[in-house]
Protein backbone atom coordinates (compact mmCIF):
# COMPACT_ATOMS: atom_id res chain seq x y z
CA UNK A 1 0.00 0.00 0.00
CA UNK A 2 1.26 3.43 -0.96
CA UNK A 3 1.74 6.07 1.72
CA UNK A 4 -0.23 9.32 1.64
CA UNK A 5 2.84 11.35 0.59
CA UNK A 6 3.33 9.05 -2.38
CA UNK A 7 -0.32 9.41 -3.32
CA UNK A 8 0.04 13.19 -3.17
CA UNK A 9 3.11 13.05 -5.43
CA UNK A 10 1.32 10.85 -7.99
CA UNK A 11 -1.80 12.99 -7.87
CA UNK A 12 0.29 16.11 -8.34
CA UNK A 13 2.10 14.58 -11.30
CA UNK A 14 -1.15 13.60 -12.96
CA UNK A 15 -2.58 17.05 -12.42
CA UNK A 16 0.53 18.66 -13.88
CA UNK A 17 0.34 16.36 -16.88
CA UNK A 18 -3.27 17.32 -17.45
CA UNK A 19 -2.37 21.02 -17.31
CA UNK A 20 0.53 20.44 -19.71
CA UNK A 21 -1.74 18.69 -22.21
CA UNK A 22 -4.41 21.37 -21.89
CA UNK A 23 -1.84 24.09 -22.56
CA UNK A 24 0.13 22.44 -25.34
CA UNK A 25 -2.59 20.63 -27.34
CA UNK A 26 -4.79 23.14 -29.25
CA UNK A 27 -8.53 22.64 -28.98
CA UNK A 28 -10.33 22.44 -32.33
CA UNK A 29 -13.20 24.95 -32.66
CA UNK A 30 -16.64 23.44 -33.16
CA UNK A 31 -17.14 24.99 -36.60
CA UNK A 32 -13.73 25.21 -38.24
CA UNK A 33 -10.62 23.21 -38.98
CA UNK A 34 -7.35 24.88 -40.00
CA UNK A 35 -6.54 22.15 -42.52
CA UNK A 36 -9.44 19.68 -42.76
CA UNK A 37 -8.32 16.06 -42.84
CA UNK A 38 -9.13 14.01 -45.88
CA UNK A 39 -11.25 10.90 -45.68
CA UNK A 40 -9.44 7.59 -45.60
CA UNK A 41 -10.84 4.65 -47.58
CA UNK A 42 -13.47 2.64 -45.66
CA UNK A 43 -11.87 0.04 -43.45
CA UNK A 44 -11.93 -3.42 -45.03
CA UNK A 45 -14.86 -3.03 -47.46
CA UNK A 46 -15.85 -6.20 -49.24
CA UNK A 47 -14.46 -6.68 -52.73
CA UNK A 48 -17.96 -6.40 -54.11
CA UNK A 49 -18.63 -3.10 -52.33
CA UNK A 50 -15.22 -1.71 -53.29
CA UNK A 51 -15.90 -2.58 -56.94
CA UNK A 52 -19.40 -1.09 -56.68
CA UNK A 53 -18.03 2.17 -55.29
CA UNK A 54 -15.45 2.34 -58.06
CA UNK A 55 -18.10 1.86 -60.75
CA UNK A 56 -20.46 4.28 -59.01
CA UNK A 57 -17.75 6.96 -58.90
CA UNK A 58 -17.18 6.56 -62.62
CA UNK A 59 -20.92 6.75 -63.24
CA UNK A 60 -21.20 9.90 -61.13
CA UNK A 61 -18.53 11.56 -63.24
CA UNK A 62 -20.32 10.55 -66.44
CA UNK A 63 -23.61 11.81 -65.00
CA UNK A 64 -22.11 15.21 -64.14
CA UNK A 65 -20.60 15.48 -67.64
CA UNK A 66 -23.96 14.59 -69.14
CA UNK A 67 -25.73 17.21 -67.04
CA UNK A 68 -23.07 19.81 -67.92
CA UNK A 69 -23.62 19.15 -71.63
CA UNK A 70 -27.35 19.67 -71.13
CA UNK A 71 -26.60 22.87 -69.21
CA UNK A 72 -24.41 24.07 -72.10
CA UNK A 73 -27.18 23.25 -74.57
CA UNK A 74 -29.66 25.33 -72.60
CA UNK A 75 -27.20 28.24 -72.63
CA UNK A 76 -26.77 27.94 -76.40
CA UNK A 77 -30.53 27.85 -76.84
CA UNK A 78 -30.80 31.09 -74.85
CA UNK A 79 -28.13 32.62 -77.10
CA UNK A 80 -30.06 31.47 -80.16
CA UNK A 81 -33.31 32.96 -78.84
CA UNK A 82 -31.56 36.27 -78.10
CA UNK A 83 -29.93 36.39 -81.54
CA UNK A 84 -33.24 35.65 -83.27
CA UNK A 85 -34.97 38.38 -81.26
CA UNK A 86 -32.18 40.83 -82.17
CA UNK A 87 -32.52 39.81 -85.82
CA UNK A 88 -36.26 40.48 -85.86
CA UNK A 89 -35.76 43.84 -84.18
CA UNK A 90 -32.97 44.82 -86.59
CA UNK A 91 -35.02 43.84 -89.65
CA UNK A 92 -37.97 45.91 -88.41
CA UNK A 93 -35.66 48.88 -87.82
CA UNK A 94 -34.19 48.45 -91.30
CA UNK A 95 -37.65 48.49 -92.94
CA UNK A 96 -38.61 51.58 -90.98
CA UNK A 97 -35.37 53.36 -91.91
CA UNK A 98 -35.72 52.42 -95.59
CA UNK A 99 -39.28 53.81 -95.64
CA UNK A 100 -38.04 57.05 -94.08
CA UNK A 101 -35.19 57.17 -96.59
CA UNK A 102 -37.63 56.88 -99.47
CA UNK A 103 -39.86 59.60 -98.06
CA UNK A 104 -37.01 62.06 -97.45
CA UNK A 105 -35.50 61.32 -100.85
CA UNK A 106 -38.73 62.51 -102.49
CA UNK A 107 -38.44 65.81 -100.59
CA UNK A 108 -34.80 66.24 -101.62
CA UNK A 109 -35.60 65.49 -105.26
CA UNK A 110 -38.39 68.05 -105.13
CA UNK A 111 -36.01 70.73 -103.91
CA UNK A 112 -33.39 69.76 -106.46
CA UNK A 113 -35.84 70.28 -109.32
CA UNK A 114 -37.59 73.29 -107.90
CA UNK A 115 -37.37 76.69 -109.60
CA UNK A 116 -39.34 79.87 -109.81
CA UNK A 117 -41.96 80.04 -112.53
CA UNK A 118 -39.58 82.39 -114.37
CA UNK A 119 -37.03 79.57 -114.62
CA UNK A 120 -34.53 81.16 -112.21
CA UNK A 121 -32.54 78.85 -109.89
CA UNK A 122 -32.97 78.78 -106.13
CA UNK A 123 -30.22 81.21 -105.19
CA UNK A 124 -30.02 84.87 -104.23
CA UNK A 125 -28.08 85.90 -107.36
CA UNK A 126 -30.92 84.72 -109.55
CA UNK A 127 -33.36 86.56 -107.27
CA UNK A 128 -31.34 89.77 -107.75
CA UNK A 129 -31.14 89.40 -111.51
CA UNK A 130 -34.77 88.50 -112.00
CA UNK A 131 -36.26 90.86 -109.45
CA UNK A 132 -37.91 94.08 -110.60
CA UNK A 133 -37.07 96.11 -107.48
CA UNK A 134 -35.15 96.06 -104.19
CA UNK A 135 -38.36 95.14 -102.37
CA UNK A 136 -38.92 92.28 -104.78
CA UNK A 137 -35.34 91.05 -104.12
CA UNK A 138 -35.83 91.18 -100.35
CA UNK A 139 -39.08 89.25 -100.53
CA UNK A 140 -37.55 86.65 -102.80
CA UNK A 141 -34.46 86.38 -100.56
CA UNK A 142 -36.62 85.76 -97.49
CA UNK A 143 -38.51 83.05 -99.35
CA UNK A 144 -35.24 81.49 -100.47
CA UNK A 145 -33.97 81.42 -96.87
CA UNK A 146 -37.06 79.47 -95.84
CA UNK A 147 -36.67 77.09 -98.76
CA UNK A 148 -32.96 76.59 -98.05
CA UNK A 149 -33.73 75.72 -94.43
CA UNK A 150 -36.33 73.18 -95.51
CA UNK A 151 -33.97 71.79 -98.12
CA UNK A 152 -31.14 71.35 -95.59
CA UNK A 153 -33.53 69.72 -93.17
CA UNK A 154 -34.65 67.30 -95.85
CA UNK A 155 -31.06 66.50 -96.77
CA UNK A 156 -30.17 65.94 -93.11
CA UNK A 157 -33.16 63.65 -92.64
CA UNK A 158 -32.27 61.70 -95.75
CA UNK A 159 -28.66 61.25 -94.59
CA UNK A 160 -29.85 60.15 -91.15
CA UNK A 161 -32.28 57.65 -92.62
CA UNK A 162 -29.57 56.21 -94.86
CA UNK A 163 -27.25 55.81 -91.87
CA UNK A 164 -29.98 54.19 -89.77
CA UNK A 165 -30.78 51.75 -92.56
CA UNK A 166 -27.12 50.81 -92.92
CA UNK A 167 -26.69 50.36 -89.16
CA UNK A 168 -29.85 48.24 -88.96
CA UNK A 169 -28.59 46.10 -91.82
CA UNK A 170 -25.28 45.59 -89.99
CA UNK A 171 -27.08 44.62 -86.77
CA UNK A 172 -29.24 42.19 -88.71
CA UNK A 173 -26.20 40.59 -90.33
CA UNK A 174 -24.49 40.26 -86.91
CA UNK A 175 -27.61 38.78 -85.32
CA UNK A 176 -27.97 36.32 -88.21
CA UNK A 177 -24.33 35.24 -87.78
CA UNK A 178 -24.75 34.77 -84.01
CA UNK A 179 -27.95 32.82 -84.54
CA UNK A 180 -26.29 30.48 -87.00
CA UNK A 181 -23.30 29.93 -84.70
CA UNK A 182 -25.58 29.17 -81.75
CA UNK A 183 -27.68 26.84 -83.89
CA UNK A 184 -24.61 24.94 -85.09
CA UNK A 185 -23.21 24.70 -81.55
CA UNK A 186 -26.57 23.44 -80.27
CA UNK A 187 -26.64 20.74 -82.93
CA UNK A 188 -23.16 19.57 -81.92
CA UNK A 189 -24.16 19.59 -78.24
CA UNK A 190 -27.27 17.52 -78.95
CA UNK A 191 -25.11 14.87 -80.60
CA UNK A 192 -22.66 15.06 -77.68
CA UNK A 193 -25.49 14.71 -75.16
CA UNK A 194 -26.79 11.61 -76.92
CA UNK A 195 -23.33 10.03 -76.90
CA UNK A 196 -22.82 10.85 -73.21
CA UNK A 197 -26.24 9.46 -72.33
CA UNK A 198 -25.42 6.18 -74.08
CA UNK A 199 -22.12 5.92 -72.22
CA UNK A 200 -23.82 6.68 -68.90
CA UNK A 201 -26.52 4.07 -69.56
CA UNK A 202 -23.88 1.44 -70.24
CA UNK A 203 -22.10 2.34 -67.01
CA UNK A 204 -25.36 2.16 -65.05
CA UNK A 205 -26.10 -1.27 -66.50
CA UNK A 206 -22.72 -2.47 -65.24
CA UNK A 207 -23.39 -0.80 -61.88
CA UNK A 208 -26.75 -2.56 -61.53
CA UNK A 209 -25.10 -5.89 -62.22
CA UNK A 210 -22.54 -5.19 -59.50
CA UNK A 211 -25.29 -4.15 -57.09
CA UNK A 212 -26.67 -7.65 -57.34
CA UNK A 213 -23.43 -8.98 -55.85
CA UNK A 214 -23.62 -6.87 -52.69
CA UNK A 215 -24.30 -8.58 -49.39
CA UNK A 216 -26.82 -7.38 -46.84
CA UNK A 217 -23.99 -5.91 -44.78
CA UNK A 218 -22.68 -4.05 -47.87
CA UNK A 219 -26.12 -2.56 -48.48
CA UNK A 220 -26.44 -1.63 -44.79
CA UNK A 221 -23.07 0.14 -44.91
CA UNK A 222 -24.37 2.36 -47.70
CA UNK A 223 -27.38 3.42 -45.62
CA UNK A 224 -25.29 4.85 -42.79
CA UNK A 225 -26.02 8.58 -42.42
CA UNK A 226 -22.70 9.30 -40.69
CA UNK A 227 -21.84 10.55 -37.21
CA UNK A 228 -23.88 12.99 -35.16
CA UNK A 229 -21.98 16.29 -35.17
CA UNK A 230 -24.12 18.37 -32.86
CA UNK A 231 -25.04 21.97 -33.49
CA UNK A 232 -23.44 23.56 -36.56
CA UNK A 233 -22.90 27.32 -36.45
CA UNK A 234 -22.50 28.91 -39.87
CA UNK A 235 -21.07 32.44 -40.18
CA UNK A 236 -24.12 33.76 -42.03
CA UNK A 237 -27.90 33.30 -42.15
CA UNK A 238 -28.02 31.96 -45.74
CA UNK A 239 -25.25 29.43 -45.13
CA UNK A 240 -27.00 28.32 -41.94
CA UNK A 241 -30.27 27.74 -43.80
CA UNK A 242 -28.48 25.77 -46.52
CA UNK A 243 -26.69 23.57 -43.98
CA UNK A 244 -29.84 22.95 -41.98
CA UNK A 245 -31.71 22.07 -45.17
CA UNK A 246 -29.04 19.62 -46.33
CA UNK A 247 -28.73 18.05 -42.88
CA UNK A 248 -32.50 17.55 -42.75
CA UNK A 249 -32.19 15.30 -45.80
CA UNK A 250 -29.79 12.77 -44.28
CA UNK A 251 -30.98 9.32 -45.27
CA UNK A 252 -32.55 10.52 -48.53
CA UNK A 253 -31.49 8.29 -51.43
CA UNK A 254 -28.99 9.23 -54.11
CA UNK A 255 -30.60 9.29 -57.56
CA UNK A 256 -29.04 10.23 -60.88
CA UNK A 257 -30.11 13.71 -61.98
CA UNK A 258 -32.36 14.24 -58.92
CA UNK A 259 -32.66 17.70 -57.37
CA UNK A 260 -34.95 16.91 -54.43
CA UNK A 261 -36.85 17.19 -52.32
CA UNK A 262 -36.95 13.42 -51.79
CA UNK A 263 -33.85 12.24 -53.68
CA UNK A 264 -30.65 13.92 -54.84
CA UNK A 265 -27.45 13.60 -56.77
CA UNK A 266 -24.43 15.47 -55.35
CA UNK A 267 -24.96 18.82 -57.09
CA UNK A 268 -28.72 18.46 -56.86
CA UNK A 269 -28.42 18.45 -53.06
CA UNK A 270 -26.22 21.55 -52.89
CA UNK A 271 -28.40 23.42 -55.38
CA UNK A 272 -31.59 22.49 -53.49
CA UNK A 273 -30.10 23.37 -50.10
CA UNK A 274 -29.08 26.85 -51.19
CA UNK A 275 -32.39 27.38 -52.96
CA UNK A 276 -34.01 27.08 -49.52
CA UNK A 277 -31.94 30.14 -48.55
CA UNK A 278 -33.10 32.03 -51.64
CA UNK A 279 -29.77 31.62 -53.44
CA UNK A 280 -29.71 30.19 -56.96
CA UNK A 281 -26.52 28.33 -57.88
CA UNK A 282 -25.74 26.41 -61.09
CA UNK A 283 -26.95 22.85 -61.59
CA UNK A 284 -23.74 20.84 -61.95
CA UNK A 285 -20.70 20.40 -59.71
CA UNK A 286 -18.51 21.66 -62.57
CA UNK A 287 -20.48 24.91 -62.91
CA UNK A 288 -20.78 25.32 -59.14
CA UNK A 289 -16.98 25.07 -58.88
CA UNK A 290 -16.66 28.42 -60.71
CA UNK A 291 -19.52 30.16 -58.88
CA UNK A 292 -19.06 32.46 -55.89
CA UNK A 293 -15.66 33.17 -54.34
CA UNK A 294 -12.72 30.76 -54.14
CA UNK A 295 -11.75 29.77 -50.58
CA UNK A 296 -8.39 28.26 -49.47
CA UNK A 297 -8.76 24.95 -47.68
CA UNK A 298 -7.20 26.45 -44.56
CA UNK A 299 -10.02 29.04 -44.40
CA UNK A 300 -13.05 26.80 -44.90
CA UNK A 301 -16.22 27.82 -43.08
CA UNK A 302 -19.51 25.94 -42.63
CA UNK A 303 -21.63 26.48 -45.71
CA UNK A 304 -18.76 26.52 -48.21
CA UNK A 305 -19.11 24.23 -51.21
CA UNK A 306 -16.28 21.68 -51.36
CA UNK A 307 -15.26 19.98 -54.61
CA UNK A 308 -13.44 16.81 -55.56
CA UNK A 309 -11.57 15.31 -58.53
CA UNK A 310 -10.10 17.01 -61.58
CA UNK A 311 -12.07 17.85 -63.57
CA UNK A 312 -14.60 18.44 -60.80
CA UNK A 313 -17.29 15.76 -60.60
CA UNK A 314 -18.40 15.78 -56.94
CA UNK A 315 -19.52 18.45 -54.46
CA UNK A 316 -20.66 18.66 -50.83
CA UNK A 317 -21.35 21.33 -48.19
CA UNK A 318 -18.68 21.86 -45.54
CA UNK A 319 -20.03 21.74 -41.95
CA UNK A 320 -16.82 22.22 -39.94
CA UNK A 321 -14.16 20.04 -38.30
CA UNK A 322 -13.13 18.51 -41.62
CA UNK A 323 -16.64 17.16 -42.24
CA UNK A 324 -19.22 17.70 -44.95
CA UNK A 325 -22.78 16.71 -45.79
CA UNK A 326 -23.19 15.28 -49.27
CA UNK A 327 -25.00 12.84 -51.54
CA UNK A 328 -22.22 10.31 -52.22
CA UNK A 329 -23.29 8.11 -55.12
CA UNK A 330 -25.78 5.53 -56.37
CA UNK A 331 -27.02 3.09 -53.73
CA UNK A 332 -25.99 5.48 -50.99
CA UNK A 333 -27.86 8.15 -49.02
CA UNK A 334 -27.29 11.76 -48.04
CA UNK A 335 -24.88 11.64 -45.11
CA UNK A 336 -22.23 13.34 -43.02
CA UNK A 337 -18.69 12.24 -43.85
CA UNK A 338 -15.10 13.48 -43.72
CA UNK A 339 -13.78 15.36 -46.74
CA UNK A 340 -12.92 12.86 -49.46
CA UNK A 341 -9.60 12.23 -51.13
CA UNK A 342 -8.86 14.15 -54.34
CA UNK A 343 -10.10 17.40 -52.81
CA UNK A 344 -9.85 20.07 -55.51
CA UNK A 345 -11.15 23.32 -54.02
CA UNK A 346 -13.96 25.26 -52.37
CA UNK A 347 -16.27 28.19 -53.15
CA UNK A 348 -18.23 30.49 -50.85
CA UNK A 349 -21.66 31.41 -52.18
CA UNK A 350 -23.15 33.02 -49.06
Amino acid sequence: MQSHPVKRVVSGALAASAVFVAVTVPQTPATASPVPALQQPPSNPSDALAKYRELAGQAEKLNEEYLKAKEDLAAKQRQLDTANADLRQAEQAKKKAEAAEERFRVDVDRFAGASFTSGAQLNKMSALLTGGSAQDFLERSAALDVLATDKNRALSRLAGAVQQAAAAEQRAADAKRRAQEAKDAAARLKADIEARKNTLDQQLDELREQAGLLSDSDVAAQQDVGPEVGEIDAPGAAAQIAIDAAMSKRGSPYSWGATGPDAFDCSGLTQWAYAQAGISIPRTSSSQSTYGTAVPRSQLQPGDLVFFYSPVSHVGIYIGNGMMVHAPTSGDVVKVAPLQDQYSGARRVA
